[in-house]
């Protein structure tokens, strides 16, 4: 049984930073993909960032320049350093792992901008 687990979320100012972290856990793949994906209230869920196994990366176009998304040395962690907050960031932020054949997602974690 595969868990991810969030956290680093919270209340920030307009223009501060959050680094968001999410552990995995259970038989994972070893060639996968982990990623970031948020939703806003209101709104779809929509992606953030996602990194394969080899680091490679994929940003939303809107998002490029201002998160950063990493994995840790252990390759069940990945990060998403968020920098230059606005108040439209605000959303539940989820991690996402794609270890094929199955998708799994963490339960999410609030990030409020205020402005």
């Amino acid at each position: 049984q595969v868990q991810l687990v969030e956290s680093g979320g919270g209340l920030v100012q307009a223009g501060g930073s959050l680094r968001l972290s999410c552990t995995a856990s259970g038989s994972i793949f070893i060639f996968n993909v982990m990623g970031w994906y948020r939703q806003a209230p209101g709104k779809q869920r929509e992606l953030v960032a996602i990194i394969t196994s080899g680091g490679t990366t994929t940003y939303a176009d809107s998002l490029k320049g201002r998160f950063t998304i990493s994995r840790g040395n252990a390759k069940n962690m990945v990060y998403l350093q968020m920098n230059s907050l606005k108040p439209e960031d605000t959303a539940v932020y989820y991690c996402n792992l794609q270890s094929r054949p199955s998708t799994y997602w963490g339960k999410g974690i609030l990030v409020t901008v205020s402005s």
